[in-house]
Order: C-alpha cells, then structure tokens, then sequence
C-alpha cells in the first residue's frame, strides 16, 4: 500500500512546487494557511489518483470497444474485398460454393449490427457454480432494463485433463459472445491467470466472479477479492449463489428452544445491478464488438486461403529460379559472396513473385529489393551458415565433393530459394488489397529472414535439398554415386 501510495504523492508535491516558491513571499499566517491547503491538495490528488485506479479497474471493459458503427461497417467492407479478391483470383484452385458460402456471410454481418440480445458466455473450472449462477439468474427472471434479451451460454469446464474438447476450443467458442463471465472458486492459479490473459489478447470483454465466496471468512474473503483486483484490470465482482444452510435458534416462553435450518437467498445483488448497467449503457457498442470480431474472423479466413492458393502458384517459380541460378553458378563457379550480390537472387524472380501477390515491382525496383535482400543475408551471417552447412553434409562423400562448382551451385540454389520464401512470408502479411507504398519494410523484411532462415535450416531439410541438389547438377552421377550419398545422408 505504502509503494502504491508514494507516486501520486511525489506527483503532486512536484507539480505544487512552484506555487510553495510563491507562497514564502506572503504573511506568515498565509503561509500557515497555504502550508495546510497543499496538505489538503496532497491528500485529495492522491485520494483522486487511487480512485482513478480503481475506477479504470471497473471500466477496463470499454478500453477497446468500437464507439461508433462506421468502424464495424469498414471492417465488414474490409471482409468483403478479401472475398472478392479471392473469387477473382482462384479461378478452379477452389470450390465455387466455398466462395459463396463467404459470401453468404456480408449480410448476415449487417444484419448482426442491430441484434437486440447480449449473449453472455459462462466459464470456468469444474465445480466452480457456473450453472447455478445461471439458474439463479434465470430463476429471477433477471433481465435489465433496456430493450436487449440476455442470453446465458454455459461451456465446457475448462482444466479438465480426460476432457474431449481441449481448452483452446472451449475458449473459440466465447470469441463471439458479447462479454465473458469467468468463475473462480478462490484465488487465481497460474492456470486461470494464463487463461484470462489470452481471453483480453482477443479482445473479449471481462467480468471475473468470484463464486462460493460464503465459504471464505470475512477477512479470508477481502483479501482474496483485494488480490483479484491486483492482478486483473476487468469487472470483478463476488457472489454467492448456493449459500449454505444456516441454524437458527428460537427460544419458546415455556422456556424450551427450537432449532430449524434456513436457506439463505443466493448474494447476486451487486452483480446483476453493476451487470445491468453495463447491459444498459454500454449494450451496443458490446454487440458492435462482436460483430467487429466476426467480421475480422471472416477477412483473416479469407486472406489465409488465398495466400494459400497464392503461395501453391509461386513455389514452382521459386524452384525455377533457384534451379536457374545453381546452374549458373555451377558452370561458372565464383566465390559464394559475390554471387549473392549478383545472380543467386534474380530480380526478375522479385518481379514474378510480386505479381502472385498484387504487388507491383519494376525490373529495377526488383533488382534493388533483390540487392537489399543480399546484403540482409550477409549482414546476418546466413550466406556463411549456409555455406558450411551444405559444405559438411557434402564432406560425407569424397567423390560428390569434389565436383567443381558443386558448392557454389548449391549454394547459389539454396539463397534463392531462401530470398524466395521470405518473400512470400513477407507479402502474405501484407492487407489485402495491398496498400501503395513506396518501398519494402527492410526491418520486417529482416525479421522475416531471420524466421524463414532458421526452419529452413534444419538437417533433414538441408539433407533432402542438396541431395535434390546433386541430382540436377550431376545428372551422370553413377548410381553407386548417389548411393552412396544417399547412405551417408541418412
């Protein structure tokens, strides 16, 4: 409390020193009066700063949503350009019904902006009272006072280990509900941190509930609610739906005393009132969200298949080059440096890859971008990684390493293919349709290199392709030749 307490008070001394300066030119009786207001001041700003904290706590939840329609409407047309660039482009690479079942879904989205229910997903552990919380609510015939039905959907508990469904598609299956209500019996475990924090990485709305709080001592109690609000920014309430029985003693004029057990009324008071004004006041812009999220869903389901039919059309003209430029290298073999400054990554290679993917390269745009990726490959070291690698697995046969030119030719194939992969990663994260700009991203480009370099650079992969490799080069290999090669490569 004290660590909490310290900043807003070195806030405010900080900004009120200048008006201290001020008052030790006045009467001393108004400097007393004045040292007592900035006293006063101190307290109040950080008495302000923590209610702010706490406040931000309970409003956590419209952080990110969409204050106005038009942001839903632009990702829906956003949605819908994706399919029409996906219905122009796959031709017979995709089933016609496939596309229009996209399509099907525009207007269903539009029509989801107006929905007048809020589906709330219930979940949790096992045994923590996620469906008695949901019969109470509906035994009272709880609704709030607004014109939207609330409509409760209990999931699967999660954290089961022998469960059918695992976790994650439990989880899939709140990402279009309008706000999630997450039980737990007790303090956070590490499991139900991590999985409340991939829940806000979706964007999904947060009430976190602490049940069976009756169960707990009053103090017991505080301070497990305390802990909860430390370490979770969301609505955070507690509740008792399934109090347990309590004794109650009555003692008779006759002198005599009766005992019987009473059920007490489940404690859901504070929630249904704070979940109510949520429902009220921030309703639509919930619903909003949602249908945002679907809308998203659809672009990026969209964007991964037609990056899927894009990537199957520019494999083979990856191979093509990287075929090409192992040829050349291997007939007229030049130190691997050099080579990747000139012919092991074509230009041309940039500007038929860029066609695939709507982005539109010149030769000389290409031939620079085919530069800037050569001189990436030598500043990160994978021209010499490389190199070694394909120089050791062909060191496991005496006659195949000695064929001239055969490590250059490797070699010069291998960067190609690499410079080729990188920039089908790098265009498939590029929106649709592709935005004009004047140049590659150099650093995401770099990043991307990086990635493609290291799953690329395992050693079955490395073995298959040098033995692809010397098949081409050295297609008068005898057969005991490539036997061999292929024995000693595993």
């Amino acid at each position: 409390m004290v660590v909490k307490l310290r900043r807003p008070i070195l806030v405010g001394g900080l900004a009120l020193s200048f008006s201290l300066w001020i008052l030790q030119s006045w009467h001393d009786s108004i400097v007393q009066l004045g040292e007592f207001s900035l006293l006063s001041i101190l307290a109040v700003s950080g008495g302000l700063s923590l209610w702010k904290r706490k406040h931000h706590q309970h409003d956590d939840m419209t952080d990110v949503l969409p204050s106005d329609r038009s942001w839903v409407e632009n990702a829906i047309a956003k949605a819908e350009v994706s399919i029409n660039y996906l219905n122009q482009e796959a031709g017979n690479d995709i089933d016609a019904s496939y596309i229009a079942s996209l399509k099907q879904q525009i207007p269903l989205l539009y029509t989801e902006l107006d929905r007048q229910s809020i589906n709330l997903a219930v979940t949790g552990g096992k045994s923590v009272g996620k469906t008695t919380l949901i019969q109470v609510l509906s035994s009272s015939q709880w609704q709030p006072e607004a014109d939207k039905l609330v409509i409760f959907q209990e999931t699967n508990p999660l954290f089961m280990e022998a469960s059918e469904r695992s976790d994650a598609a439990i989880l899939e299956d709140t990402n279009f509900t309008d706000a999630v209500l997450f039980l737990t019996s007790g303090d956070l475990t590490d499991t139900e941190y991590q999985t409340l924090q991939q829940l806000k990485a979706l964007q999904q709305r947060l009430i976190l509930i602490f049940s069976k709080q009756d169960q707990y001592l009053p103090e017991e109690r505080a301070s497990i609610l305390q802990s909860l609000q430390q370490r979770m920014s969301c609505v955070i309430f507690g509740t008792t739906t399934s109090p347990s029985p309590v004794k109650v003693r009555k003692h008779i004029n006759d002198g005599s005393i009766q005992e019987w057990l009473e059920q007490p009324e489940p404690d859901v008071q504070q929630l249904t009132q704070q979940l109510g004004e949520i429902i009220v006041n921030r309703g639509q812009q919930l619903v909003w969200a949602t249908t945002m999220r679907k809308a998203v869903a659809l672009h990026n389901q969209t964007k991964d298949c037609l990056n899927g039919i894009r990537r199957a059309r520019s494999l083979p003209i990856i191979e093509q080059y990287q075929w090409i430029a192992a040829a050349a290298a291997f007939a007229n073999p030049i130190p691997v440096l050099d080579m990747v400054a000139t012919a092991a990554i074509s230009g041309q290679m940039v500007v038929d890859l860029g066609g695939v993917y709507q982005e539109k390269f010149s030769l000389d745009q290409a031939k620079t971008v085919a530069g800037e990726m050569g001189s990436l490959m030598l500043k990160l070291g994978l021209v010499e990684l490389s190199t070694k690698a394909i120089t050791t697995i062909l060191k496991t046969n005496a006659i195949t390493f000695v064929a001239g030119g055969l490590v250059e030719g490797l070699g010069a194939a291998y960067l190609t293919r690499l410079a080729g992969l990188s920039l089908l990663e790098y265009f498939q994260q590029q929106e649709i349709p592709v935005e004009a700009k004047e140049g590659l991203n150099i650093e995401k480009l770099r990043q991307v290199l990086e990635s493609v370099f290291q799953k690329n650079q395992q050693v079955g992969l490395m073995q298959g392709f040098v033995k692809q490799g010397v098949k081409r080069l050295l297609p008068e290999s005898t057969d005991g030749e490539l036997i061999a090669l292929e024995k000693a490569m595993g």
